[in-house]
């Protein structure tokens, strides 16, 4: 169960519409690397992790995703709310705001849809943590390179938060991954899951 506070993880002030730079940060809702397929990919891995600790890790992890997600959202709202019909057309926007007016819609800077594809939970406590830990990295290189095209602080400042909470999931992730080591057989852990019962004679050979 979650207890859902009414405030934002960092507060988000946008005085100025830029909705060339909301479709930059967009990608950070629904985009490969963005907080929705984050979230969906933790929450989802949680159930099949055998050690508990480093499932009610992933449990929070997915949950404060959840939280960085209602921020980028915050931050793309803000950016484009009150748009006059010239400054969508001057900025490019016409053909996101055809479909979605202003409101969000999950998306990569590109325009592709959000998609399930964008994340594995494969079953499998090595691999999970595995594609975590790359998924964090690939995170913070996005918001590295938004942070390349954004000039102005009120945009930069939560931006620089979420990318600073990416570095702490990889870390966390690393040490989950040590945990599960530990639990496993050295020999083993590299071959095969644990919780696969049938007979693994080819792989022992």
């Amino acid at each position: 169960m979650w207890s859902y506070e009414k405030r934002l993880q960092y507060p988000v002030n946008i005085t100025q519409c830029n909705p060339k730079l909301a479709m930059v940060i967009i990608s950070q809702f629904g985009g490969p690397d963005g907080e929705l397929a984050a979230s969906q990919r933790y929450l989802s891995q949680r159930y099949s992790m055998s050690n508990p600790k480093v499932a009610g890790l992933l449990t929070d992890i997915g949950t404060e995703e959840l939280a960085h997600m209602e921020m980028v959202c915050a931050i793309v709202h803000q950016l484009t709310k009150d748009l006059t019909p010239q400054q969508i057309m001057e900025s490019g926007f016409q053909n996101y705001y055809v479909d979605h007016t202003l409101g969000l819609w999950p998306q990569a800077a590109s325009g592709a849809p959000w998609t399930a594809t964008y994340f594995q939970s494969k079953g499998d406590p090595i691999t999970d943590l595995v594609e975590d830990m790359a998924a964090e990295q690939k995170a913070r290189t996005t918001y590295d390179n938004i942070l390349r095209l954004v000039h102005d602080q009120e945009v930069c400042d939560p931006i620089k938060f979420l990318r600073e909470r990416e570095i702490v999931h990889f870390q966390r992730f690393g040490e989950g991954l040590r945990m599960i080591q530990d639990d496993l057989d050295s020999r083993n852990f590299y071959a095969f899951n644990p919780s696969f019962k049938a007979d693994l004679d080819c792989i022992k050979k």
